[in-house]
């Protein structure tokens, strides 16, 4: 399975990319990763390496490297207006929220280039304006003027693509979930400990603020709304957006309002998922978070984005033409991509309520099923193995 004469353009160096580039690279492929931002970008909240991804991260030999790694967190604990803690779910819990492989992004991003650097080409702060399909190449032209032909492109640079919009248009659609939400990083503080906290305010608002193993803490606000356009805002006009929206929600909300001034790197954007009904066309198409984001909401988007990528560079290395692999990695993804993609009834609206008398049912029944008879059930239920790779999904072993 060597393809040393196939030159292969991925577009953006988050986790799909480099994850791609790992594989193809291991196949004998010759690859180039393009990255818009000037050097990696490290920030980002908590990522959870799951399932057929976590398996996968064992096949790259990495898997030990981001257990090493966690965030530290030892659980989630609902907390109300006066900080009590309402309901804890901890990490070896059968249902637990945090992750025994629980990682900050950029702290995987690290990883998976460390591991790829020697291997492919990085070119930083870079991106595709033009793509000119040929029969048997695809010229690229950069934003710099350049160009540069290749045998084939793929797009891996998240659900807000560009590339996508130059290969596909409005094709593939942005279907907004009715959520925004901010992340950010802020000081540490005596109150925040390992523990994740999850308050929930009237108006249909979340705070989250969450451990990390960099010495400070991560935040994340949430609100419900209908769609608009935020994520096109300036900075300055985000910021004051996001300032309203927490004023009088209780809790540590004065804290999150008063770190949105001093922070420069908030990241704002509308929860949406990407549905495309096609990821390929002639010699490019697109994979992960740019071709199917399931949104955060699901736990599954890095998985997503590591299984796609091993998927996709196997089906290159062992199929003689694009097509014939494109075809079989669309029929093995899409429906693992569609199961995934489905959100449970009630998403997001339920964990958002509008009134008090709601905010008090969320922490009832985050009680209820923190409580120990409701514990010892669920273990009954829940999986004997620490580390589940049973998503309903095959990995076939490639490297025959």
């Amino acid at each position: 399975m060597k393809h040393s004469n196939k030159k292969v353009l991925i577009s953006g160096a988050s986790i799909a990319g480099p994850t791609l580039a790992f594989w193809l690279a291991k196949y004998g492929f010759d690859v180039t990763v393009v990255e818009r931002s000037k050097s990696l970008r490290l920030g980002g909240q908590n990522l959870d390496v799951r399932g057929a991804g976590r398996a996968i991260a064992r096949m790259m030999g990495i898997e030990k490297e981001i257990l090493a790694a966690n965030t530290g967190e030892i659980g989630l604990q609902f907390v109300n207006r006066e900080n009590k803690v309402e309901a804890a779910f901890p990490r070896d819990g059968a249902d637990g929220f945090t992750s025994e492989a629980e990682i900050l992004r950029g702290d995987l991003v690290n990883i998976l280039y460390k591991h790829t650097k020697d291997k492919a080409k990085y070119v930083f702060g870079k991106y595709i304006t033009a793509i000119d399909q040929g029969k048997d190449t695809v010229t690229i032209t950069f934003n710099d003027d350049s160009t540069e032909v290749f045998d084939l492109l793929i797009a891996a640079d998240g659900v807000r693509s560009t590339t996508r919009q130059l290969l596909f248009g409005d094709e593939p659609k942005v279907k907004f979930i009715g959520l925004y939400n901010a992340w950010y990083t802020i000081p540490k503080k005596a109150t925040d400990s390992k523990w994740a906290r999850w308050y929930t305010a009237p108006g249909s608002r979340v705070m989250l603020i969450r451990p990390d193993n960099h010495g400070t803490t991560r935040a994340s606000f949430s609100f419900l709304s209908e769609d608009k356009n935020y994520q096109n805002l300036s900075d300055g006009e985000q910021k004051k957006i996001l300032k309203e929206k927490l004023s009088d929600a209780g809790w540590e909300a004065d804290r999150l309002m008063e770190e949105i001034d001093k922070n420069e790197d908030v990241y704002f954007d509308g929860i949406s998922q990407i549905h495309a009904p096609r990821w390929f066309s002639g010699r490019a198409g697109m994979i992960g978070d740019a071709a199917y984001c399931p949104t955060p909401l699901t736990g599954m988007g890095t998985t997503l984005a590591i299984v796609g990528a091993y998927l996709l560079a196997g089906e290159l290395g062992r199929h003689d033409q694009h097509e014939a692999a494109f075809a079989a990695y669309e029929k093995r993804m899409r429906p693992f991509v569609e199961d995934i993609q489905r959100l449970p009834p009630g998403v997001p609206w339920l964990a958002h309520p509008k009134s008090k008398f709601g905010v008090s049912v969320v922490n009832t029944v985050a009680g209820i099923l923190a409580s120990s008879p409701v514990k010892k059930i669920s273990k009954l239920f829940g999986s004997k193995e620490k580390d589940v790779t049973k998503d309903k999904i095959e990995l076939p072993d490639f490297g025959k």
